[in-house]
C-alpha cells in the first residue's frame, strides 16, 4: 500500500492546496493564530524534525501526520521527494500543511518547495513563523540589535551545501553587527577561526542557545576563542544557535558575580553555563 492510498481520499472535486507554515522555535505559544488555524483545518500535515513535541500535540489526532524530517547524518526524505509528496497530496485534493520549525523562508527550504508547487500549478500559501534567531535571542534576553553596540544583524547558515561553510568573511568582520549562525555546531571551530583570522577579536562574546524557547533550554556563554572548547566540553545538541557579538554581554543571564563554569537555574528546565 502506498502512502497516498493509505490516506482518506477527499471528496470528489475537492481542490487541493498547500500551506507552508512556520512552527516557530519550539514554544507552542509562539505560534501565530493563522498557523494554528491552518493546522486545525488541514487534512494532512507534513512535518520536519525541528517541530517541537509541544507543537505536534496541537495537530488533531484524526489528521494524518507524515514525518519528512532531515537531521545531521540522517537525511530522511530527499528534498525532491518532499517536493513531489506535497504536489501529489495536493493533486489528490488534500489541504496540506507543510509544518516547519522557525520560519519557512529562513533556512527552511520553503522557497524550493514553493517553486515546486507553483510549477505544478498548485496553490501555495505561506504562514510566517518566528525564526529561531528572534525567538531564541528573546528568550535569553539578548537583543539582536542595540544602539550602543550593534547597528545590524546577519542570519547565516553555518553548514554549507557540501558540509563546510563557504562564507564571505569580509562581510562578517564588522564588530558593530550581530551574527547569528544556524546549524553551526559541527563547524564551530572553523567558524570561530575564520572570524578571528578576518578581523573579529578573540574575546568577542558568543552565546550558544540549545533548545531555545523550549523546556530544556540551555545557554552557554563563551568567546570566539573559547567556542570550540566550550562545545567540546558542554556537548550542546541540535537544535542550537550561535549568537556572536557584543549584544551577548547584555544577556540578562550574565552577571559579574557568576564565575566561569558556574551554572544557575533560570526557571523550569533552563540553565546557563559560563566558560572560556
Amino acid at each position: 500500500m502506498t502512502l497516498l492510498s493509505a490516506l482518506t481520499v477527499p471528496a470528489p472535486g475537492t481542490t487541493g492546496a498547500v500551506w507552508l507554515v512556520g512552527a516557530g522555535p519550539g514554544d507552542a505559544e509562539l505560534l501565530t493564530l493563522k498557523a494554528l488555524r491552518a493546522i486545525e483545518q488541514a487534512t494532512v500535515v507534513v512535518v520536519d524534525r525541528l517541530v517541537s513535541d509541544e507543537v505536534l500535540a496541537l495537530i488533531p489526532s484524526t489528521t494524518p501526520c507524515i514525518d519528512a524530517g532531515k537531521a545531521p547524518g540522517r537525511h530522511g526524505m530527499k528534498q525532491q521527494d518532499i517536493n513531489r509528496l506535497l504536489v501529489d497530496l495536493a493533486c489528490a485534493g488534500h489541504r496540506v500543511v507543510r509544518l516547519k520549525g522557525g520560519d519557512p523562508f529562513i533556512f527552511g527550504r520553503g522557497g524550493e518547495e514553493m517553486l515546486a508547487l507553483q510549477r505544478a500549478g498548485i496553490s501555495c500559501r505561506v504562514v510566517p513563523g518566528i525564526t529561531a534567531a528572534a525567538g531564541c535571542a528573546a528568550s535569553t534576553g539578548i537583543p539582536l540589535t542595540h544602539r550602543e553596540c550593534a547597528q545590524s544583524v546577519q542570519f547565516i547558515t553555518g553548514h554549507g551545501k557540501n558540509g563546510a561553510p563557504a562564507l564571505d568573511w569580509d562581510a562578517l568582520r564588522d564588530p558593530r553587527q550581530t551574527l547569528v549562525f544556524y546549524m553551526g555546531l559541527t563547524w564551530c571551530a572553523e567558524l570561530s577561526r575564520g572570524l578571528m583570522d578576518n578581523g573579529r577579536a578573540a574575546h568577542t562574546p558568543v552565546a550558544i542557545i540549545e533548545n531555545g524557547t523550549r523546556a530544556g533550554q540551555r545557554v552557554l556563554l563563551t568567546t570566539l576563542e573559547g567556542l570550540a572548547r566550550t562545545v567540546a566540553r558542554e556537548k550542546p545538541v541540535s537544535p542550537s544557535l550561535l549568537v556572536v557579538g557584543e549584544v551577548v554581554n547584555l544577556c540578562r543571564l550574565a552577571t559579574a558575580s557568576q564565575p566561569p563554569g558556574h551554572e544557575a537555574a533560570l526557571g523550569t528546565g533552563a540553565t546557563t553555563a559560563y566558560g572560556a
